[in-house]
């Protein structure tokens, strides 16, 4: 299966490709603020790329859950500028982390690649937007909106969460592709911790197999409160070995792109899995 982006087609049945996670933000769950200052973000995004990242995934806006809502101008000046700067010093492939199209449309033009949206592509200029630029999309499923999606997440207990995403994921494809976006570019993410229990979340984790086959499968789970509560590690930032072993099994299970912060570790899970 391939995953075409701007400037490069990923060939998926060659590996696990790691997007490794930039967080330019003060309050994200485990690392926010670290990387906030454009020399700080560059040179954790060039250490992620060494070790072994394809895609550097950058977000200025926090979804954890709570997490306060920004403006356009707010988020493009948080990630334009570390997107520009590493556009000039790496020729890897660069993800921006939005639900807004106007965004979107200011990391494309300074040198972005993919566009990771959560709120799944709903929005017809964003659509619009990535198409006509030839944008990689990832579409992720998340029940609400992120600042009450974790207040009761509920679903048919006939098909459970599973079946409702698999349907969310095929309702998503039907609409993309009669929008005019290329399936070729999409890729979809299940969305670990949006709008989930974790109870759900244990369900999904298990049933990565069972998710639909005909585009490529985004896992985000690093460092996520499901982690921390099948370890008891309540520090996010202690999470990573969980987070690697979790890694391993998901690409077992087909799983082709793994979101992370810690890359070496992911990097060196999938090259164990896929040797054994």
């Amino acid at each position: 299966m391939i995953w075409k982006t701007r400037r490069q087609t990923l060939d998926l049945s060659q590996g696990g490709i790691v997007m490794g996670i930039l967080n330019a933000t003060p309050d994200s769950f485990s690392d926010g603020g670290k990387y906030s200052l454009i020399h700080q973000a560059l040179g954790r995004a060039m250490e992620m790329a060494e070790e072994g990242a394809q895609i550097i995934d950058i977000g200025g806006e926090s979804t954890r859950p709570g997490a306060r809502a920004i403006d356009v101008a707010e988020e493009i000046e948080r990630t334009v500028p570390i997107i520009r700067a590493l556009r000039d010093e790496s020729d890897i492939l660069i993800s921006i982390d939005t639900s807004k199209a106007a965004v979107a449309e200011a990391a494309i033009d300074a040198g972005a690649d993919i566009v990771n949206d959560v709120t799944g592509m709903r929005d017809a200029k964003m659509v619009r937007l990535c198409s006509d630029a030839g944008a990689g999309v990832c579409v992720m499923h998340m029940q609400g909106e992120p600042r009450t999606m974790q207040q009761n997440p509920c679903y048919d207990e006939r098909g459970g969460v599973v079946s409702a995403i698999n349907a969310f994921f095929a309702e998503r494809l039907v609409s993309l592709e009669a929008s005019g976006m290329n399936p070729d570019f999409i890729c979809l993410d299940p969305g670990i911790g949006f709008g989930k229990s974790y109870e759900h979340n244990l369900e999904l984790l298990r049933s990565l197999g069972d998710l639909q086959k005909t585009r490529p499968i985004l896992l985000g789970v690093s460092r996520k409160s499901v982690i921390g509560k099948l370890t008891g590690e309540e520090d996010p930032l202690r999470r990573d070995r969980a987070t690697a072993i979790m890694t391993a099994l998901a690409f077992k299970r087909g799983i082709s792109i793994h979101r992370v912060h810690d890359v070496k570790g992911a990097v060196e899970a999938i090259r164990i899995a896929q040797s054994l």
